[in-house]
């Protein structure tokens, strides 16, 4: 779980939230605001795992929103709350690097009006995440793991697929017409 910061267009600051499944980097739960509190953070938490669905671990770092209130609730799921060490981002390496890609592969593209802006490029953007990037740490596979398409035989061409309003592609093989 980490938070990320995004300036928009009127250089106010929005808040994004991220809870991210290190198993398979899926990105379990975000959201955005521009006034993060600990209860704000609280209802995300419990959002992002419904029922009987929390983790054995949560992986947070020393920022001062993840006060006691938000690791009681925690603790209250049944996960065991770990914080990382003062300055030590590769102690939550999964975080850290989905942050780091975001920013490089979205928000350095784009301009942000506002949250529900926000909201709606990193819905795409994490649609995009999960189903079309490839991890070097999930043997050159997708997060929701789709198969390997080999090119058909016949008369073929590579489309292009935009992707997050065409900063990135997905590319697949279709017969001509």
């Amino acid at each position: 779980m980490d938070f990320l910061v995004v300036p928009t267009v009127t250089f106010r600051l929005l808040y994004c939230l991220i809870i991210v499944d290190h198993a398979r980097r899926r990105v379990r739960h975000f959201n955005v605001t521009e006034h993060p509190s600990a209860e704000w953070v609280v209802l995300q938490i419990r959002q992002a795992f419904p029922y009987a669905t929390a983790p054995r671990h949560l992986i947070f770092d020393r920022d001062s929103i993840f006060n006691e209130r938000v690791v009681g609730a925690i603790r209250g799921m049944g996960t065991k709350p770990a914080r990382t060490a003062f300055q030590a981002p590769w102690q939550n390496p999964i975080a850290e690097r989905l942050v780091g890609t975001l920013r490089r592969d979205l928000l350095d593209h784009v301009v942000v009006f506002g949250a529900h802006h926000l909201c709606r490029l990193m819905s795409e953007f994490i649609g995009y995440y999960h189903g079309d990037r490839t991890h070097l740490g999930l043997d050159k596979d997708c997060p929701i793991t789709r198969p390997v398409t080999p090119r058909p035989e016949g008369d073929v061409e590579l489309v292009s697929l935009p992707r997050v309003g065409g900063i990135h592609h997905r590319y697949e093989w279709r017969k001509r017409a």
